[in-house]
């Protein structure tokens, strides 16, 4: 009989080249069979693993040396200093889509009583986060996969929120009958389609990835929609290659800011557009 310690050691070997962090994904792995927090298991460590629970992590292990999202394993994902529940066929979320939802605070904290829609809401982290930070807002979330919407409507009940956001199967706005937002914001799929991803990313859903041939074309489709909506703001993430793209497509558009932000790399990665719609060039 081993102790979790030595669990900890032995199994952290079969990750080396999977991830940088082998030691703590061992242990997370463990925390999700034993339905434990990181305190027990540090109290715990030198006391004896049930082989049972060994034999589990020994499968889960092998499932996450393929490279197979450690995230989709344990079923949970860190966001915005919340956890969320995230399930295989949905999108990962991203520690920089943290700043697209800072963005939005930011402009929306100047607005009584706000109103915006989500496009591509994913597994719910933007719209429930915006809802959990903003007292009376109003939020209609829309999503084309089904198994994304159930995910997003069970974080929004975890998270208590329920009632500020409204789910709608849709593509785009086709579906959304209530069309006077303050705001549109989303992390729509932005790669090109021949673009080579890394494995771990391969097992992710390809619709929500894949953008185009070009990768921007759903940006162009939602930044015209917002538009012909008549919806003032706009926030979306982007790729780190499609400043110049959206910059020219936004010629079309009267606006009156066009703001583009970076990342934590110091990669492009998104835009804040503020439209003026009492001279549209279009």
């Amino acid at each position: 009989m081993k102790s979790y310690k030595q669990i900890v050691k032995q199994y952290s070997k079969e990750l080396r080249n999977t991830t940088h962090i082998p030691q703590k994904e061992i242990e997370m792995l463990l925390l999700y069979l034993l339905d434990k927090n990181t305190i027990w298991l540090h109290l715990n460590y030198d006391k004896v693993c049930d082989n049972q629970i060994e034999q589990q992590l020994s499968k889960l292990v092998q499932k996450r040396a393929t490279d197979y999202p450690l995230e989709y394993i344990i079923k949970k994902v860190s966001f915005f200093g919340e956890i969320f529940f995230i399930e295989d066929g949905v999108l990962i979320p991203r520690p920089e889509t943290e700043i697209l939802v800072q963005k939005a605070l930011d402009t929306l904290k100047d607005i009584q009583n706000p109103k915006v829609v989500e496009v591509g809401v994913g597994s719910g982290i933007i719209s429930i986060m915006l809802a959990i930070l903003i007292p009376n807002i109003q939020i209609i979330a829309v999503d084309i996969n089904k198994k994304a919407l159930e995910l997003a409507q069970k974080n929004a009940k975890y998270h208590n929120v329920q009632d500020k956001i409204t789910f709608v199967k849709s593509d785009l706005f086709d579906e959304v009958d209530v069309l006077e937002f303050d705001m549109c914001i989303s992390n729509p799929p932005y790669i090109a389609n021949d673009f080579k991803l890394p494995k771990n990313v391969t097992y992710e859903p390809s619709t929500a990835l894949f953008g185009g041939t070009i990768g921007d074309e759903l940006l162009k489709k939602i930044i015209e929609q917002t538009h012909n909506n008549k919806i003032k703001y706009l926030l979306c993430e982007m790729g780190y290659d499609q400043k110049e793209t959206i910059l020219f497509f936004l010629e079309k558009f009267d606006t009156i800011t066009k703001v583009f932000y970076q990342d934590l790399s110091g990669l492009d990665r998104g835009f804040e557009i503020e439209f003026n719609f009492s001279g549209d060039k279009l």
